[in-house]
């Protein structure tokens, strides 16, 4: 993403190195998937059928997911507000140009 003066600093923090929504929505895809897996509830099956020791997994450390809910938060609201501002269509035509040549 390209900065512009009508785009919120706190939106070029979250995507200034995706280049297009296709990309901010696989970073939203994997936040979501880790903040799931991040819950001690089921990582501890998990580590067991992978074959992790007892000492080694955190069944009591919610610090992980409690740490993604804010972080996927706010990747949602810069896809939200990227697509109501059209922010990805700097991009799109750029893009363009440069397959044009």
């Amino acid at each position: 993403m390209e900065k512009t003066p009508k785009i919120p600093l706190w939106v070029f923090l979250a995507f200034n190195a995706i280049e297009s929504r296709k990309g901010a929505l696989i970073l939203i895809t994997c936040c979501a998937l880790f903040a799931v897996l991040c819950i001690p509830l089921v990582n501890v099956p998990l580590s067991q059928a992978v074959g992790i020791p007892a000492d080694y997994q955190l069944q009591d450390d919610w610090s992980w997911f409690l740490m993604m809910l804010p972080m996927t938060a706010w990747y949602v609201a810069a896809l939200w507000w990227s697509d109501k501002n059209d922010a990805w269509s700097v991009d799109d035509q750029s893009e363009a140009v440069a397959a044009e040549s």
